[in-house]
């Protein structure tokens, strides 16, 4: 049937990335390091040694990467600002050089009738900060409101739609309590701590902009829907105490102001007692949430595994992708019905979307075939369709990424990207999925049709 899968008209297809991640060139022109910087060039903390000190070179190709989003078709970039290239110190004294350059990048993506979608944090705290405690410290939600007001008035008046946080459960479960990921601290008691700053901090950036923006803020939370393993009431409770830690600890208290009781389940002595007052800066209202949906877990009580007492359980004959994912559209469905059922009917975007798998390091020719991210981009896509059928109120979808980029600690092995980047040669080459998601965006979802 025809039209089956059409979207609404104005509903806005992008793309995503983040600054360490693909802009390279992290100490040029007067930018001062991040807390990744730092972490990339300790040894032992990253795959192959691998590093963004080049990364995809975003930062000295930028404008013919836009021109690849427009042959794409893209109508929204998501991008994040390295904070310590606008503020070397993280406070301060601002560097023009590093401002110059969001600048122009928003510049050229308005001219090629790209609209504009800004992080201001996507886990690149600046150094400088995490010597003065970083997320541990009270005063990191008056730095970052400082730092979000200067983006503002740069950029407002061109960037009509800004997110605060960028996945802020991933910053403190592999920064703070697993240490796999920057700042690398392994602390329980950190944990939460460095949780409940972020959402402090968000707050309090959307305060700052209520005051000199005029546009759209938000915040982005990744969600992974947690599924029993079994009817048992202990996989049901470990399930439980899964879902708060994962998707509640953040949008609790940005949505409802108040934290899950199972966190305090979880964490036991390392719980904090915060201020009451604390809950009326976390709960600012927001114009959107960005959900960055991948995959969902199945998980098993198991006492041994502390703090939360669950285990994943991988399920079999289902495809995994290259970090070990299952692709399971449904929980796409079922996250989005179960945000409007605890949060309201706010307005939603899928903010990332998507899948490693196994590309070549090298292209030979200008094709490049990934039948699995073409297959997953499709189910992901009419399932987000099926939802929105249902009364999920998405307005948007960005997948991730528009380039193979430095997957974090990973390195360059896991490549997510519509478009291949030969590392050695930054030669970039759309790949199947590209033309496929290109497809998509001029049909307005008809291509997703059987």
């Amino acid at each position: 049937m025809t039209g089956r899968f059409l979207f609404p008209a104005d509903f806005v297809w992008g793309a995503a990335t983040s600054a360490y991640q693909i802009e390279g060139s992290p100490l040029v022109d007067g930018a001062g390091p991040s807390i990744w910087q730092r972490f990339a060039h300790t040894p032992g903390m990253m795959a192959n040694g691998d590093h963004g000190d080049v990364a995809c070179d975003h930062y000295r190709r930028y404008r013919s990467d836009v021109q690849l989003m427009k042959a794409l078709g893209l109508q929204s970039y998501r991008f994040s600002i390295n904070w310590a290239r606008v503020l070397p110190e993280g406070t301060g004294r601002i560097n023009p050089a590093g401002l110059d350059f969001y600048s122009r990048l928003v510049d050229e993506l308005l001219e090629h009738g790209i609209t504009p979608n800004a992080t201001l944090f996507h886990w690149d705290l600046p150094a400088a900060l995490d010597d003065r405690g970083g997320w541990l410290n009270r005063d990191s939600a008056r730095w970052f409101a400082e730092y979000a007001e200067i983006m503002f008035k740069a950029l407002d008046d061109r960037v009509p739609m800004w997110t605060t946080l960028n996945e802020p459960w991933v910053v403190t479960d592999g920064g703070y309590l697993h240490g796999t990921l920057a700042p690398g601290h392994r602390n329980l008691y950190e944990a939460p701590i460095a949780a409940h700053n972020l959402m402090r901090a968000s707050g309090a950036a959307i305060q700052a902009y209520r005051g000199v923006g005029r546009h759209q803020v938000g915040v982005v939370f990744n969600i992974e829907p947690k599924y029993p393993a079994s009817e048992r009431a202990e996989d049901v409770a470990a399930a439980a105490r899964a879902h708060a830690y994962m998707n509640q600890q953040f949008a609790d208290p940005a949505l409802l102001g108040s934290y899950p009781p199972q966190l305090k389940e979880c964490f036991g002595d390392a719980w904090p007692v915060f201020p009451a007052s604390d809950f009326g800066l976390t709960r600012q209202k927001v114009d959107f949430v960005g959900i960055n949906y991948y995959t969902r877990a199945v998980v098993r009580d198991d006492p041994a595994q502390h703090p939360l007492r669950a285990t994943p359980v991988r399920q079999p004959n289902r495809t995994h992708t290259e970090t070990g994912w299952e692709v399971y559209e449904q929980g796409l469905i079922d996250t989005l019905a179960a945000f409007k059922q605890r949060y309201g009917d706010i307005p939603l975007y899928i903010t990332e979307n998507g899948a490693a798998f196994y590309d070549p390091p090298v292209v030979e020719g200008d094709q490049l075939e990934d039948p699995l991210r073409v297959d997953y981009l499709r189910r992901h896509l009419r399932a987000l369709h099926t939802a929105m059928a249902a009364g999920a109120n998405v307005k948007g979808y960005y997948a991730w990424s528009l380039l193979d980029n430095l997957e974090w600690s990973l390195g360059f092995a896991k490549r997510f990207g519509l478009v291949h980047v030969d590392f050695a040669t930054q030669r970039r080459t759309p790949k199947a999925s590209a033309r496929f998601y290109a497809q998509v965006i001029a049909s307005g979802g008809g291509a997703l049709d059987p």
